[in-house]
């Protein structure tokens, strides 16, 4: 989990104060039963505590963002929103598939990429992160991840800008990628970032972002726009 935490540190400012409720929200239910013997908690009950902090906080942002919306929209909106697939999107976009723990057989047959085990992996993050932080360290975190996302409309599904740029530059041959931080503006609280992508060691594209992880999404972005 050593390389998970400093993810979290580097691009979102989350430093767990207890790490194995970090290691819970990433252990699946199918890693859990096949190390029976080792009595490994699974991540079914931070989800459910997750899901239940996420639907309060999104109902609170679209309580106060749409202030003349009936009861009935702001819940088809609010389904939308929290829908498997979209927060299955989201933890693609933080990269969370890359570190669930996962049984052998769920491994071998795709569980990595299943939209369920990654939506409820989400909630499940979001359930440690409320038990080790607090809510206003939640809404920080949906704040810097899913409601910019919400605000262009791009909740659905979250695209993955730099896989795609990643694709379509080695569709032409052996490239190398790089994200550079340019520049870090704002009080410790809100900070922004610009991050250059570099292609083979040149410069393409700057993006601005209040994370690192959504300045190079929006770097990406911006690159494919040159190129396409």
């Amino acid at each position: 989990m050593q390389a998970l935490d400093t993810k979290l540190q580097r691009d979102f400012g989350i430093a767990f104060e207890d790490k194995t409720l970090l290691e819970t929200a990433f252990t699946h239910t199918s890693y859990a039963n096949e190390h029976r013997l080792l009595n490994i908690s699974h991540n079914e009950r931070l989800e459910f505590l997750g899901d239940a902090v996420l639907q309060l906080l999104i109902s609170q942002y679209l309580f106060k963002k749409y202030p003349k919306k009936p009861e009935g929209d702001l819940s088809k909106m609010r389904s939308v929103i929290v829908r498997e697939e979209s927060l299955a999107g989201f933890s693609r976009y933080c990269g969370f598939d890359e570190f669930i723990k996962l049984g052998n057989g769920e491994e071998k047959s795709g569980g990595r990429n299943r939209d369920t085990i990654l939506g409820d992996l989400f909630e499940a993050f979001l359930g440690a992160l409320l038990m080790d932080q607090g809510v206003e360290a939640v809404n920080k975190f949906l704040n810097q991840v899913m409601i910019p996302q919400v605000e262009k409309g791009n909740f659905e599904r979250v695209k993955d800008y730099k896989t795609t740029l990643q694709e379509l530059l080695q569709g032409h041959g052996d490239v190398t990628i790089d994200y550079r931080v340019s520049n870090e503006s704002g009080p410790a609280h809100a900070k922004v970032f610009e991050v250059t992508v570099y292609v083979n060691d040149e410069a393409k594209s700057k993006g601005i972002g209040k994370s690192k992880k959504l300045a190079e999404q929006d770097a990406a972005k911006n690159a494919l726009a040159t190129l396409q």
